[in-house]
């Protein structure tokens, strides 16, 4: 089944561990959005927020680099609890560098690439990473839609890990809900990160029944 990864951004932070408690059920790991303000027009969390999750949960978590110097925070996301650290391929002047360096700390290292990069500038690094991430919205704010031009890219990512034998994984961040999650699995899909489509999902308990009609 396909992996649903909560992300907090989405989450009544006031009250984040009844909130992570609520959704526990239904979710498999939690999804960390790191911004500087920078690289996307937002602020938001850092090394405490991610020594607070450890306090309560033993989830996977991903924190998710959206920094324009991710090779300075690696280390510490990891040594704080990161079990996954997505980069951009827009920051990282040393991609490959930087991808072993996160797998040294035995961590999954995925890539993330924004709605206007192309695949094409993913070719020489995809035999080395754990997965893609691919922004099905501009990066920078929750509760953004789905880019239907993404679609065409989803797919064609994973012809070419079938293509070529790849065992990268395939996550999609932003506009995932109950109307096209079951698709997105469809067409290669792995992990959904999900914001709005968690936190303020009045129809939670279905999303799972959805999923599972892939199994």
């Amino acid at each position: 089944m396909a992996v649903i990864s909560a992300s907090i951004l989405a989450a009544d932070l006031a009250h984040l561990k009844d909130e992570v408690e609520r959704v526990k059920d239904y979710i498999d790991e939690i999804h960390l959005d790191v911004m500087d303000g920078h690289f996307v027009p937002n602020l938001t969390f850092g090394y405490p927020m991610i020594e607070g999750l450890r306090k309560f949960t033993n989830m996977p978590i991903d924190a998710h680099l959206m920094v324009t110097n991710p090779d300075f925070h690696i280390k510490l996301f990891i040594e704080k609890g990161a079990t996954r650290v997505t980069i951009h391929q827009e920051t990282c002047y040393h991609l490959h560098r930087s991808v072993e360096y996160i797998k040294s700390l035995s961590a999954e290292a995925f890539v993330a690439i924004n709605p206007a990069t192309p695949l094409s500038t993913l070719e020489e690094i995809l035999p080395y990473v754990d997965g893609i991430l691919i922004m099905t919205v501009n990066p920078g704010f929750s509760g953004q839609k789905f880019i239907p031009s993404m679609w065409t890219k989803i797919k064609k990512l994973s012809e070419i890990r079938k293509d070529n034998g790849y065992k990268f994984k395939i996550a999609v961040d932003g506009g995932v809900g109950n109307e096209n999650a079951l698709e997105l699995v469809k067409n290669g899909v792995d992990i959904l990160v999900m914001g709005y489509g968690v936190f303020r999902n009045p129809n939670l308990p279905e999303l799972r029944k959805l999923l599972s009609k892939n199994e």
